[in-house]
């Protein structure tokens, strides 16, 4: 199929809705630098994405940027290989079908795409990919990936904070990303979710997950010798900066941690907390977890992540007169205190019984008021003033 700007594809004439995208490549990890691979059919490095994420590990980038941003080229060269153009000879129509492609596209049994900010963060990496590799004297003359601004510039990148910030239009195939609050659980629904747990390890994993606001990754990262049962407190690496950080987690927490520790037949020299249950026993993964999430879901007919976890930490400790906004954003690690504001914005189910019970309070007749017997009105209508209720 010609993908050039003159062919049937600048036409419009490609199917999307009927695509069929195969599992072709495969991201893997590598002991070499960047530590991260992305394979093609045949099992060969694609060199372009390696030079690519070489330059981004130069830039310090942590791994998990990488693997994130090697994910979502592997996207890029699947849609490629379905439609059979190069990676080098793909315009900006490539790009259009392809985020048609990810808004109808079915996967794992879903009946819908793929969420707008996946979306949008596709785009952002093809066209980092494309910036990248122009840059290098390779690839296509133009960037496929239309840019925020004309000139590929963010928009307000230098806002000045005395002027009023006037929201521009999104750029060209960038979503609308629906604005939400706090995701977190409630005492009863994580209490069901709790009861659902299958192990002591699992039920462990969930204390310390909603007790210490840490990311899914970072606490399955947890090893031996950053558990301080004394101070109970667990240490984490950051997403991102990598930072070590020490957060308190609840005491319930370590009882189950210990219970399952306890049953645990830990394989020598293995420092890492969380193990899987069947042989060979190796350290938990994020797959892994994510399913025996899924398992509690279908059991309980909900829809909880592990992120909400983290969601429901953050509310609890909001809700806490005695915690302030700057404390949870140490616990959570954010950057910026706008990200921890978002935990402010009430729970609708919340907001809805207290409107209730306004209504109710609303609705009850006020008590009538008795004038004391032996004082005259007159006098009354003096001290109290005269429009005082009677």
């Amino acid at each position: 199929m010609d993908g050039s700007p003159g062919g049937d594809t600048a036409l419009g004439s490609r199917d999307v809705d009927r695509l069929v995208v195969g599992q072709v490549g495969r991201v893997v990890r590598c002991e070499s630098t960047p530590g991260v691979q992305l394979l093609d059919a045949a099992g060969v490095p694609v060199v372009a994405v390696d030079e690519f994420l070489r330059s981004l590990a130069a830039s310090d980038s942590p791994a998990t940027t990488l693997y994130s941003y090697a994910s979502a080229l592997l996207r890029w060269w699947r849609f490629l290989a379905a439609i059979d153009v190069g990676w080098d000879r793909a315009c900006r129509v490539e790009v259009r079908d392809f985020v048609l492609w990810l808004r109808g596209s079915r996967r794992h049994g879903s009946t819908v795409g793929f969420a707008p900010a996946t979306i949008n963060h596709n785009l952002a990496v093809l066209g980092s990919f494309y910036d990248e590799r122009m840059a290098a004297g390779v690839g296509p003359v133009i960037n496929p990936v239309p840019g925020v601004t004309a000139d590929g510039q963010r928009r307000y990148a230098h806002h000045n904070p005395m002027e009023p910030f006037r929201r521009g239009p999104r750029a060209p195939l960038r979503q609308k990303v629906p604005q939400v609050g706090s995701r977190g659980l409630g005492d009863r629904a994580f209490n069901e979710l709790f009861a659902a747990m299958g192990s002591d390890r699992d039920r462990a994993l969930l204390a310390f997950y909603v007790s210490t606001g840490a990311r899914a990754s970072e606490l399955l990262g947890l090893s031996i010798d950053r558990v301080d049962i004394a101070q109970q407190m667990i240490g984490v690496h950051r997403k991102g900066t990598g930072r070590l950080q020490w957060l308190p987690a609840s005491p319930d927490s370590f009882v189950w941690w210990r219970l399952y520790e306890g049953r645990l037949d830990r394989p020598a020299g293995e420092t890492a907390v969380w193990l899987t249950r069947r042989t060979p026993i190796v350290a938990l993964s994020y797959p892994a977890m994510r399913r025996v999430m899924q398992r509690a879901n279908d059991q309980l007919a909900t829809g909880w992540t592990l992120h909400d976890l983290r969601h429901t930490a953050a509310r609890r400790m909001i809700v806490d007169p005695s915690v302030s906004l700057t404390d949870v954003q140490w616990v959570l690690g954010h950057a910026n205190l706008s990200t921890t504001a978002i935990y402010l914005r009430p729970d609708e189910d919340e907001v809805i019984v207290r409107v209730r019970q306004h209504h109710q309070r609303s609705a009850d007749p006020s008590p009538a008021v008795l004038v004391p017997s032996g004082y005259r009105q007159a006098v009354l209508d003096t001290l109290l003033g005269a429009g005082h209720a009677r």
